[in-house]
């Protein structure tokens, strides 16, 4: 057993050392730097909480520049995979409850923006590629 926490013990640590140690410099949008990202709209009141350890450094190292999208590429696959989250939120019983939490509420009658629309694509494209799932006819990749 002591054998186990050992080498579990030095899995972890070298996973951590050796991201630590990783320098991005492949473009100049801004990085995160907590694992609590804010994703907010004042003008229109609308914020979402992401608490994630692991997207964080899955943004700052994979996430493809601001210029990559447009806006209305981004709004097309959050309308889409939105829905899919939330009809898999709402059935607890066949999805995992653990990964659909709570529904999100993406309306498809507002502009919320490309920061905030930028942001959930992100995410939810992290979500898919780390847990394994697919929101539908769009798979995410990189």
């Amino acid at each position: 057993m002591k054998t186990y926490i050992f080498i579990f013990t030095l899995v972890f640590i070298s996973l951590i050392s050796c991201n630590s140690s990783k320098e991005i410099t492949n473009n100049d949008d801004p990085k995160l730097v907590s694992d609590t990202v804010r994703i907010a709209n004042d003008e229109i009141e609308y914020e979402v909480i992401i608490i994630d350890g692991g997207f964080t450094s899955w943004f700052n190292s994979m996430a493809k520049p601001r210029s990559f999208y447009t806006q209305s590429y981004l709004e097309a696959r959050n309308r889409f995979w939105v829905l899919e989250w939330n009809r898999r939120a709402n059935l607890p019983t066949v999805y995992n409850s653990n990964l659909y939490e709570m529904p999100i509420n993406y309306e498809t009658g507002i502009d919320y923006g490309f920061e905030v629309n930028y942001m959930i694509y992100n995410y939810l494209t992290y979500f898919q590629l780390t847990n394994k799932q697919q929101l539908g006819g769009f798979p995410a990749r990189l």
